[in-house]
Order: structure tokens, then sequence, then C-alpha cells
């Protein structure tokens, strides 16, 4: 994933906390963020506005504002995507231990095939979204089965059915081996 993708794909989903996100979605946004940290600063103080006592100023505080939650996000997404919970994000309020470990835990490769939360983000096509909340079917290997990634009333020739119709190839609910086996839970 290159830099501008990364970063596209980090603020469309601003406060999107399922699902997975690769390494390089994290680093490159986490990159953008201290670049954009740097110029709101350089702005701060080319204006004259930070404060004395703290260095700070207003447009670095509103940077910084509007960023946290983007970075809180991916950052709750590349932890999924190692197969951890979103919750160790609280880690990094211990400063020195938790933050080391966050660290060696973001630096870690995306866990292979669909984990409890979602489908590796390596296998999914960037044309069909990437890191956009989708449903299962997406996935190379998958296929669209009745049921994953479909608007409900519609089977998989995009053709109408009524409610409580089975879809047309596998009428008893089977799986349809066109279209592959859907990740189990």
């Amino acid at each position: 994933m290159k830099f501008l993708e990364a970063v596209s794909s980090v603020l469309r989903q601003y406060v999107g906390f399922r699902g997975r996100a690769r390494r390089s979605e994290y680093w490159w946004f986490i990159l953008f963020a201290v670049l954009v940290g740097i110029v709101a600063s350089a702005l701060d103080a080319l204006l004259g506005l930070t404060d004395d006592t703290t260095g700070q100023g207003p447009i670095g505080g509103l940077v910084g504002l509007a960023l946290l939650l983007p970075q809180l996000a991916v950052g709750v997404r590349r932890l999924h995507d190692t197969g951890r919970s979103g919750w160790w994000i609280l880690l990094g309020l211990i400063l020195f231990v938790g933050t080391i470990i966050l660290i060696v835990w973001f630096c870690k490769d995306s866990d292979p095939g669909t984990n409890q939360h979602g489908p590796n983000p390596k296998d999914v096509d960037p044309a069909l979204g990437y890191g956009a909340p989708q449903g299962y079917g997406q996935v190379a290997g998958y296929g669209q089965a009745p049921g994953y990634g479909q608007a409900p009333g519609y089977d998989q020739t995009g053709g109408y059915r009524q409610p409580g119709q089975p879809s047309q190839p596998g009428q008893d609910g089977a799986p349809d081996p066109r279209f592959g086996t859907p990740p189990q839970p």
C-alpha cells in the first residue's frame, strides 16, 4: 500500500474500529500524522501563536485533536490484524513498557487468512474498497456465498428473491460449489 492510498483509507474510515489494517497502512498514516504535526507547529511558531510555557499553539492542538480518532481507529484495526482485541490499545497508557509492547505488535505481520476480525487485508482487492467495511465473500478464494457480502433479497446472479426463499444453486442452504465455502466464525 502506498502513502496516499493509506492516508485516504484511514481518513475514509475516520472512526472505523472494525476490520483489519495492514502494517503499511498503519505506519504510513503515522508518518502522515507526524508530518502534519510538524507543519502545524511550524505554522504556530511562524505566526507567533505558541505558548511560551508549553511550546504548543492552537493550530497544532486542533490538528492533534483532529487526527486523534483516526490514529486510535487505525491502531485498533492494526491490533485486529495481528489477532488481538482492540482494547489492547489501552496498553499505551502505561508510558514506557506499554508503548514498547504496542510498537512490537504493530510491527508484526498479519495473521494469515481470516480471523475473528475479518478477512486478511492483503487478500482484499483495493478496487473493491480496501479497508472499507465489507462482507465476507470479497476475499480471494471465498467468492459470494448466500448471505455473505450481499444485500438481503438478492441472489448470486443479482436477481431478486422473496425473503425466506433460498437462492438458486444451493436450494437447501448448502454452499454453492461454484463460489467456494464462506469462512466459519
